[in-house]
């Protein structure tokens, strides 16, 4: 389905080109004069006119389509987890909970702490992280 709509969404963008390009210039807003051509009579611009606005229309309606079609069955996905963590049992077979106080900022500062009291043994370069 969506491959039919891609097909028929290039042929309407082919045509609109197209349209856009056979349309008598107004204005001469690049210095081209509009010239007597082929196809300068009036009726002619209106139905190149009313070409190019249906195709407008049929442009939009098939990206609009593309666009729910590709969402469609998207389900939405987090890299945060979105339920509470699970609680995991370390080899001694008591459960560990997740803590109940504080949050990763507590626990990053307990863990600078537990190397805080490791005392180096003598003076050390710093360490990049």
């Amino acid at each position: 389905m969506q491959t039919v709509v891609i097909i028929v969404h290039l042929m309407i963008v082919a045509v609109m080109i197209g349209a856009v390009l056979l349309q008598k210039s107004e204005g001469g807003g690049l210095g081209m004069g509009g010239g007597a051509g082929f196809m300068s009579s009036r009726g002619t611009a209106n139905l190149l006119t009313r070409t190019t606005a249906i195709l407008a229309v049929g442009f939009f309606i098939t990206s609009l389509f593309l666009s729910w079609y590709a969402g469609y069955d998207r389900k939405p996905s987090s890299i945060i987890g979105t339920g509470a963590p699970a609680q995991t049992q370390p080899a001694g077979g008591t459960p560990m909970n997740a803590p109940t106080s504080g949050g990763i900022l507590d626990s990053l500062k307990k863990a600078d702490e537990q190397q805080g009291q490791q005392a180096p043994s003598g003076p050390q370069a710093p360490r990049s992280q």
